[in-house]
């Protein structure tokens, strides 16, 4: 089971209520996935964001242990990014994700899981982005 620690200010953020009774992925925002907005080919594994759902999809079942006992969970593919002592942190008003390796990203997003599907469906973002 791969683990998370989750900073206390990040714990702070997500105990709030924008995410009270959601379900939260972490995914790698690099324009494969099914909630990516962003990247291609060139951002592979640099940028991630936390997708707020209202219920959990069964395309990322990978629960993200973590001590803020916070229901988050990723894909095999998105889990492939994430190393080792992997840390989410919140400090000044950003959003970081560091492994052993170093940061993999200073700029986490956070998006509502409904709305990045309606848009793809209204033609608004184009699945597969590239560089």
């Amino acid at each position: 089971m791969t683990e998370i620690n989750i900073t206390d200010p990040m714990a702070k953020l997500l105990a709030g209520p924008r995410f009270a009774g959601k379900t939260l992925l972490l995914i790698t925002d690099d324009g494969g996935g099914k909630y990516s907005l962003q990247g291609g080919a060139c951002s592979i594994g640099t940028k991630f964001t936390l997708i707020i759902l209202d219920q959990p999809d069964p395309d990322y079942s990978i629960p993200l242990t973590n001590n803020a006992g916070v229901p988050l969970f990723t894909s095999q593919y998105d889990l492939t990014f994430l190393g080792q002592g992997l840390t989410m942190d919140y400090q000044h008003y950003s959003i970081s994700l560091r492994d052993d390796t170093g940061l993999l990203d200073g700029g986490v997003l956070i998006a509502k899981g409904a709305d990045v599907l309606a848009a793809f469906k209204q033609g608004i973002f184009a699945a597969g982005a590239t560089c």
